[in-house]
């Protein structure tokens, strides 16, 4: 995760046009000087830097490229209950893209966990690169067949737009497309090729920075229509798939280069985006706190809040309650909430943005297995997968900061929190995707 403070704004929107898209190396931000005591954090999903291999073999006799996108499908299916969610269920980023010599022994190791899901990305500009209606189907075959011959069920991160997409020049930063009917043709393709096998749909991921969001302030209502789009995409080729909301940074920034969480979730239900998600997705790292600690307990202890006081109560695993409290606020009760990310860090490096909060490596084991203990005794029903960070790309050293969220090496070494992950009890309940009577509810 990558943290951003509100008063390195003005150097950030300074510097904005040659900002690293969200997953590069990790790059200290430039600071400006601030009346603040402390610096508030943006934390955002840490990904991949390999550059993918998108033409090699497949595990499995390929399909070849096509040209034209996949038929829609004639016919509509319900929901099946092996697709729904246990409350809480188990799953983990991985990063199988490229990973020809790691694939197996990656989904192997989620297996011996006992998790049931893996998160994925899915990268729009590595699988319609060159060319509208033009797919490289090859590697994400490879991926979705070890997936689900591991017998694991998987969400889709869908985010990064192929450089045709857009007019302006951010590419490669991660921005909205300029026709959002473009994206919504590539899901469609997707989510018809891939039917039945990719589970759910990530739809974005952090759309409330500016550094995903093509270098512009986070705007709600353009992300709503995104999902719309998304939406209708997936459930036209395969209506049994889940769609999430993306997952949301937690961050005391705004302005130019942020919008806090709350606020952002908040305008897309004005802006009608309730009928276009299944879950609503949520980002849930829990900073330097234990899992258990309140907003308000974070919000009183300046070793937790990083000195900003009630703003700071953001910085802790419970925080997720904040943003199911907003769907309550606004009917939407029945419906479960995913967290798709959540973790501790044991970053020390002496220069790291991320050293505020390190954790070691025994307290990362415990929080986690404390984090789903707490789930299933307090967020019930309501609460769905919630997915660790991380399987380690196999490309990453200890220069990344995903590296040290990671429960695992690079090299498939175990660190204590998996060891812990994989002994845990995995206490969890059937529940629907929708839940009847649920306290809010219209």
């Amino acid at each position: 995760m990558r943290h951003l403070s509100r008063r390195r704004a003005l150097a950030i929107v300074a510097a904005l046009p040659v900002t690293l898209a969200c997953g590069a190396a990790d790059t200290p931000v430039p600071t400006v000087p601030a009346t603040k005591p402390a610096t508030p954090t943006v934390a955002t999903a840490p990904t991949s830097t390999r550059v993918p291999v998108l033409q090699a073999t497949p595990t499995t006799a390929p399909v070849p490229p096509t040209a034209t996108r996949p038929p829609a499908p004639t016919s509509t299916v319900a929901p099946s209950p092996d697709l729904l969610m246990t409350t809480p269920d188990f799953c983990i980023h991985v990063f199988l893209w490229g990973g020809f010599e790691t694939t197996r022994r990656d989904v192997a190791m989620v297996r011996e966990m006992g998790f049931r899901w893996v998160k994925q990305r899915f990268e729009w500009r590595y699988i319609e690169p060159h060319e509208k209606g033009k797919f490289e189907w090859n590697e994400p075959d490879r991926i979705v067949a070890a997936i689900s011959s591991a017998g694991l069920k998987v969400i889709a991160r869908i985010d990064n737009q192929p450089r045709w997409a857009r007019s302006d020049p951010t590419w490669p930063i991660d921005g909205p497309p300029d026709r959002m009917g473009d994206f919504g043709d590539f899901l469609r393709a997707l989510a018809t090729r891939y039917r039945g096998k990719i589970q759910a749909y990530q739809i974005w991921n952090e759309p409330n920075l500016a550094r995903e969001w093509g270098n512009k302030p986070p705007d709600p209502r353009q992300y709503v229509e995104m999902l719309k789009v998304a939406h209708a995409a997936v459930k036209a080729a395969d209506p049994g798939a889940i769609v999430i909301s993306g997952g949301l940074s937690p961050t005391t920034a705004s302005g130019a280069i942020a919008m806090p969480d709350v606020g952002f979730v908040k305008q897309m239900y004005a802006a009608g985006g309730r009928a276009y998600f299944d879950m609503l997705g949520v980002h849930a790292a829990g900073f330097k706190a234990p899992p258990e600690a309140s907003p308000a307990e974070i919000a009183q202890n300046p070793a937790f809040n990083h000195g900003e006081g009630a703003a700071g109560g953001i910085y802790g695993f419970r925080h997720a309650e904040d943003l199911r409290a907003v769907m309550v606020e606004n009917g939407d009760a029945n419906k479960r909430v995913a967290v798709l990310e959540f973790g501790w860090t044991s970053d020390d490096r002496p220069n790291s943005l991320y050293r505020w909060h390190a954790v070691t490596e025994q307290e990362k084991a415990a929080y986690l297995v404390r984090a789903y203990d707490w789930a299933y005794a307090n967020w019930r029903p309501w609460i769905g997968l919630m997915s660790v960070i991380y399987i380690a790309d196999p490309a990453w050293t200890r220069d990344h900061e995903q590296f040290h969220w990671a429960v695992t090496g690079p090299d498939g070494s175990k660190r204590a929190a998996y060891d812990s992950l994989a002994k845990m009890v995995k206490r969890s309940e059937p529940a629907p995707l929708r839940l009847a009577g649920a306290a809010g509810s219209p």
